[in-house]
């Protein structure tokens, strides 16, 4: 009893510090946040607490996709791995499972094997009708046995089958998810880091073109200050659709972070790829944004793109700061538009980024 209020009073204490966190730093008491405190509270992460007492240490403040990336490369992870661990322990059960009705069976059959072995010797002495038969039906009474033996395995490898098919799909839906950002529905971060490495690898190979556009959406941070997280959550899903009505195919599309997004165009030269940079930009100027519990209509988001097309010289790191420098470039220029590295906005952003 004594360990169990112990305990009581330790989380407590722990919650209690979350929630302090929480209000001192003026964040928005969602469950994400909450657990992102309470973990640290315990100290159980180090990780987590480097890069908070890190960033507190710079700045003074954790913003939202500070708070995102954290939750993002500290937690969110480990609780797939923990998924991940049970699917395993499930397919490691079902394995031993039929190892041990395959053990049986062997068993079985090697009983049988030598009733067959004894049976052969018996009919070779036997003098009488009757001793015959009783051997007969001795062998009778094994080949049955033997028979629902088999079908038990039988029956037992189709279930099995059924079952490790079914844990197949729930590593492969885990895995999607694990590359997922919840919010959007586009890959996160670490969907988007693997998938341009492979992009880029192709595209040197083969020397097919290959352009990369990273979006910004302009004054982000005005909507969550003035209308508050949800809105600005709804912000984000409005920016994540208009993309995915202008991406297809082999594109690959990826919430980069906060509310920063990226779109890899294999087999797309540079005019292309403006003309579907600027296509995206348009669309999400097109939406009106409205206050679901209010009905009040809040204005129209708009985005500032930077593209780069992939040089022979290039790595994965090159094309992105390019992609980068266009973006702040884009934002420099006064937002609401598209810069390439053919730009003189971009001359202009690098020669002030080397100054």
């Amino acid at each position: 009893m004594v360990k169990l209020l112990d305990e009581h009073e330790r989380t407590l204490a722990f919650a209690e510090v979350a929630l302090g966190q929480i209000r001192s730093l003026r964040q928005t008491a969602v469950p994400r946040n909450y657990e992102i405190w309470y973990v640290y509270a315990t100290g159980y992460n180090a990780p987590l607490n480097k890069v908070i007492n890190e960033t507190l240490a710079r700045s003074g403040k954790l913003s939202e996709s500070d708070l995102e990336q954290i939750y993002e490369t500290c937690l969110s992870h480990i609780k797939t791995s923990d998924r991940i661990d049970k699917v395993g322990a499930r397919v490691i059960g079902e394995i031993d499972a039929v190892m041990k009705l395959i053990t049986d069976a062997l068993g079985v059959s090697a009983t049988y094997d030598a009733s067959l072995v004894g049976a052969s010797d018996k009919l070779a002495s036997a003098t009488t009708r009757d001793h015959i038969k009783a051997i007969v039906d001795s062998l009778v009474k094994s080949t049955r046995e033997m028979r629902e033996t088999n079908q038990a395995l039988e029956n037992r490898l189709a279930l099995s089958k059924s079952e490790i098919s079914d844990l197949q799909h729930s590593l492969e839906a885990i895995r999607a998810e694990s590359l997922t950002d919840p919010l959007t529905g586009l890959g996160n971060r670490k969907y988007f880091d693997r998938s341009i490495d492979m992009a880029v690898q192709a595209a040197l190979a083969s020397g097919e073109p290959l352009s990369l556009l990273m979006f910004d959406i302009d004054h982000f941070k005005s909507f969550n200050d003035s209308y508050g997280h949800l809105t600005g959550d709804q912000v984000l899903r409005l920016v994540a659709q208009s993309l995915k009505q202008n991406i297809k195919g082999q594109d690959i599309t990826a919430r980069y972070g906060g509310e920063e997004f990226a779109v890899v165009l294999p087999n797309t030269a540079l005019r292309q790829a403006l003309t579907v940079a600027d296509h995206i930009r348009r669309a999400v100027m097109a939406k009106e944004l409205k206050k679901k519990s209010t009905g009040e209509i809040l204005g129209r988001v708009t985005i500032s793109v930077g593209v780069s097309m992939l040089k022979p010289s290039d790595d994965t790191d090159s094309l992105i700061e390019r992609a980068d420098a266009c973006l702040y470039a884009a934002k420099r220029a006064g937002r609401n538009r598209v810069i390439c590295e053919a730009d003189p906005e971009y001359s202009a952003e690098i020669q002030t980024r080397v100054a």
